[in-house]
Parts: C-alpha cells; sequence; structure tokens
C-alpha cells in the first residue's frame, strides 16, 4: 500500500505563520503537522509516500521529510503549481500511485485512531472506503449518505440541505485506484468544478459511486483540524497529554517552574516564568519573567515580562510586556 499527503494547499486560516512556511510544517508538540502524520503511518503496512507539495517552500517539506524519514518511506514529491482544489491535488500523484492500493490523510488533518485501524475496519473486497464522523453542522462538511447496506449512495460537499449527519473526516482507503483517477480525469479535462470554484475530491468518489463502484465507510472517533488556530491548539493539548508526546529537555536558566504536559525544544532558556500547562516551545527559544499556558512558540522567540494563553507565536518573534501598577479595590476583576 502507497500514501497520499496532500500538503500543498496555501493554509490562508493559519496566516501569518503560513506566510513563511507551508501549513504542515506548522509545530506543535514537539515536531511539524507532517512528523505526526508520518509518524502514524509508520506504523502500517504503507511503505511508500507521495507528498503533494505547493511551488512555493516545497523544499522545507522535501527537507524535513528525507532527512528524518528516508530510513522508513521511499518519498516521492510532486508539485501542484496551481491551488485548484483537492481532487486536482490528488490528481498530481496519479503516475506514482495508479494502481496500487493507497491510503490517502489530508495534510492538515490529526487523527487519534492510527490508520492501522481504518486500514483493518475498510472492506479490500470494494474499490474504496471513506472516515466518517457524525457531526452537527453537516452543512460544513463533506456528507455521505448511505444505503440498508451501508454502502454509499451519494456524496455531497458542504450541501445546503444534508441527507444526513455523516461527516467525511478526511481519510480514505482507495483499493480502485484506476477507477478514482479516471474520474479526477473526467472533472479535469471538462472543466467540472464544485464547491469553491475548484476540483473536489468528493465530486471524485461521486462519479465512481455513480458508475457502479462499491464504497463503504468506517468510523473515525476523533480529528483535528489543525489548518485552524483554535483546533491547532486543542491537537497540541491532545498531543501533550498523550503518553507518546516528546518529554521535555532540559532547559537552561533559574527560577522556572513547569507545569506538564509541554514539549521544550533544544537549548532553550527559562527564567522566572511559569510554562505549562500545554506549552510547546521550539529550540533556542527565551522566556524571562513570563506566564505562558496553554500556547505553541516557535524557533528562537523571545518572551519577556508578559502573561500569554491561548496563543500562536511564529519563529524569531518578540514579545515584551510593559510594567504596570495598578491600585485595585475589594471584589474587583480584571484581565489584562
Amino acid at each position: 500500500m502507497k500514501a497520499i499527503i496532500p500538503a500543498a494547499g496555501q493554509g490562508t486560516r493559519l496566516y501569518p505563520h503560513t506566510h513563511t512556511k507551508p501549513k504542515a510544517m506548522v509545530r506543535i508538540a514537539g515536531k511539524p503537522i507532517l512528523g505526526h502524520i508520518l509518524d502514524r503511518i509508520e506504523q502500517t503496512t504503507v511503505d511508500e509516500v507521495v507528498v503533494v507539495v505547493g511551488k512555493d517552500m516545497q523544499d522545507q517539506i522535501v527537507s524535513y521529510a528525507t532527512d528524518n524519514y528516508s530510513d522508513v518511506f521511499d518519498f516521492e514529491f510532486p508539485i501542484q503549481n496551481r491551488a485548484l482544489g483537492l481532487g486536482h491535488s490528488i490528481y498530481q500523484a496519479e503516475e506514482h500511485v495508479r494502481g496500487d492500493e493507497i491510503l490517502i490523510t489530508l495534510g492538515d488533518m490529526l487523527f487519534e485512531s492510527d490508520y492501522s485501524d481504518f486500514i483493518a475496519a475498510s472492506d479490500a473486497d470494494t474499490a474504496g472506503a471513506i472516515g466518517i464522523k457524525q457531526v452537527d453542522e453537516p452543512s460544513h462538511y463533506g456528507i455521505v449518505d448511505r444505503d440498508e447496506r451501508g454502502e454509499i449512495t451519494r456524496l455531497i460537499e458542504k450541501p445546503d440541505d444534508p441527507p444526513s449527519y455523516d461527516a467525511i473526516s478526511g481519510v480514505y482507503i482507495v483499493n480502485d485506484t484506476s477507477r478514482l483517477f479516471a474520474a479526477l480525469e473526467y472533472l479535469i479535462e471538462n472543466d467540472i468544478r464544485g464547491a469553491g470554484d475548484e476540483y473536489q475530491l468528493t465530486d471524485a468518489l461521486q462519479r465512481m459511486v455513480e458508475s457502479g463502484a462499491s464504497l463503504t465507510t468506517f468510523e473515525v472517533k476523533e480529528w483535528y483540524d489543525c489548518g485552524r488556530p483554535k483546533t491547532l491548539l486543542e491537537a497540541n493539548r491532545v498531543l501533550l497529554s498523550n503518553k507518546d508526546a516528546p518529554t521535555e529537555s532540559t532547559p537552561t536558566g533559574d527560577g522556572a517552574v513547569i507545569a506538564p504536559p509541554v514539549d521544550i525544544g533544544k537549548n532553550a532558556s527559562l527564567e522566572n516564568c511559569i510554562v505549562g500547562p500545554y506549552v510547546s516551545i521550539d529550540g533556542d527559544a527565551t522566556i524571562e519573567n513570563t506566564i505562558v499556558q496553554n500556547c505553541i512558540v516557535g524557533l528562537n522567540t523571545e518572551l519577556r515580562d508578559a502573561n500569554i494563553e491561548g496563543s500562536l507565536i511564529g519563529d524569531n518573534a518578540e514579545v515584551v510586556g510593559a510594567p504596570t501598577q495598578l491600585n485595585i479595590g475589594d471584589n474587583s476583576s480584571l484581565e489584562l
């Protein structure tokens, strides 16, 4: 089996962080999102990974994957030159995977379950299977409708009138890749675009169903969309709480109080500060006279004289607070 990770998206919901790095290279709980995905794929039978990259900043993804995982996987890095949708991104991988069984997992999604569980739950005798989870607001997602046998009868991307609450979760097993790429080719050659005026993978899967392909589903218990600040911080909390999350290194400095779980990168300097819980700090950061909770702090960043919570702070940034004098009366409440 091979895997495709579409990682060419611009990551606009994570600006300004993705002005200088691809979304898949945003760091949480000790490593980039891409690293967490590859760690989970490593637990499966997948031995070749195709990472679809964008034309800008692709070198960061290529270098990270090959430097850290080349002893585990063979890699290919096809380029999606224009952001024309998920279906278009997957189509760039055709020459590397057509004819093989594939796992598709989005480059900004993390799952509580292992990919091996998803593979085991899929039916090898069908054309493929799609991970789903019931959601409260189905019009915000791709949705599947199923018959009494559990086979998919319809897939719709962000419908106004959803036929079910079964949301497509961003992980797919495709056994009949020839039929998938034929469907993608048909959409692109005939310029059939879906939601967002893009070529959608959902529409290609729907075309497979209409051509007689049998697609089933498997349950996804929890997923974390790392493409938004709020859910990125949520994923950071979950990963740090997990027993397999990286442990803290030994920071330099005096007077630091660490409230686990945290991840502290190499050569970080912590002095007269409180760090944690749920804080991920990259290497060479400096934190002085500061309280940091539920945050992701970037490489070589300095935090001084501040109280920071629920924040994303990028690489080479500087946050300096100002001394404040207060005269607060009884029964007062003040947030700074």
